[in-house]
């Protein structure tokens, strides 16, 4: 590299742990720890290189904290990061029954040259979606506000397969090496990445456009995530906040010469990812107008 940059991320996990407490389940969250601090750093074109964890829990839980600890290492994994600190870093909170809280840091390198950004971003590209695996790590508020407004039980299965506690842990998909692969495959194509996390596809997605410029993604080209829509549903929840507060199904989203639009897509189906065409940048309307948002409906 020429000119070295190191990039550094710092993650907790947020009120999923919550889920995990009520269901006893451990053993997802540290993926969902892994996903936020690696993916938001490939995002930026950067190689994660390690990670350390920091777990703080009460006397009464420490016996399970090994169970986060294999999360954070399966993540890890996935990502192709190493942990310098696989013991967890486990210290004591104030309450004997308290816990978890789980944090994580990593940093990451990318050469200033190829480091990607909004100016990279053409009219006419291509929006290529990664599906996301659940509700990922985000917008749990609001999904704990349904679940005690609805008197709703996490080891019921109602229509899922699962119960709907596990359904709500399921862990973040993890996209890092697929993100690397295509910067490495594709580097002058590849115009940059947006991961969706807190604020949704539209907010996540301006935050890397550039003035003059808006990203359009197409609903009709992919349907909204059961689980999603039984909360909605049930929660009386407008669509708008709806997508604000949740992915909405997409995990990340590449901005591509749609030259390679196709290419890039065969080349993530190649690596066990499914991907489609969400969208397209195009000239902004007016001046002020949106960054980014949703069009049509859900399939």
């Amino acid at each position: 590299m020429k000119d070295l940059i190191n990039v550094t991320a710092h993650h907790g996990v947020g009120r999923k742990v919550e889920i995990a407490l009520q269901m006893g389940i451990f053993t997802t969250i540290g993926e969902d720890l892994v996903s936020l601090i690696a993916d938001g750093l490939a995002a930026e074109g950067a190689t994660p290189l390690h990670m350390t964890s920091h777990i703080t829990a009460g006397q009464g839980f420490k016996g399970r904290t090994e169970e986060i600890r294999s999360g954070i290492r399966k993540g890890a994994l996935k990502a192709g990061i190493e942990l310098l600190t696989d013991e967890g870093n486990v210290e004591d909170s104030h309450d004997d029954g308290d816990g978890p809280n789980i944090f994580g840091t990593a940093t990451s390198v990318v050469d200033a040259e190829l480091q990607l950004k909004s100016a990279r971003v053409k009219a006419g590209d291509f929006i290529v979606a990664m599906p996301a695996s659940g509700f990922h790590a985000n917008g749990f508020s609001l999904v704990l506000q349904i679940l005690a407004e609805q008197e709703l039980e996490l080891n019921r299965n109602y229509d899922f397969t699962q119960s709907l506690g596990e359904v709500l842990l399921t862990p973040s998909e993890i996209y890092t090496l697929d993100c690397l692969a295509l910067i490495k495959a594709q580097q002058e194509n590849i115009r940059l990445f947006s991961h969706i996390t807190d604020g949704g596809i539209a907010d996540n997605t301006a935050r890397v456009i550039p003035d003059g410029l808006t990203a359009i993604y197409d609903r009709s080209t992919w349907s909204l995530p059961r689980e999603m829509k039984f909360l909605a549903d049930l929660g009386s929840v407008p669509q708008a906040d709806l997508e604000r507060r949740w992915n909405a199904g997409i995990g990340m989203s590449a901005i591509v010469d749609p030259s390679v639009a196709d290419l890039i897509i065969r080349s993530l189906a190649a690596r066990g990812m499914k991907a489609w065409i969400a969208g397209k940048v195009e000239k902004a309307a007016e001046k002020g107008a949106p960054r980014a948002y949703l069009t049509s409906e859900y399939k």
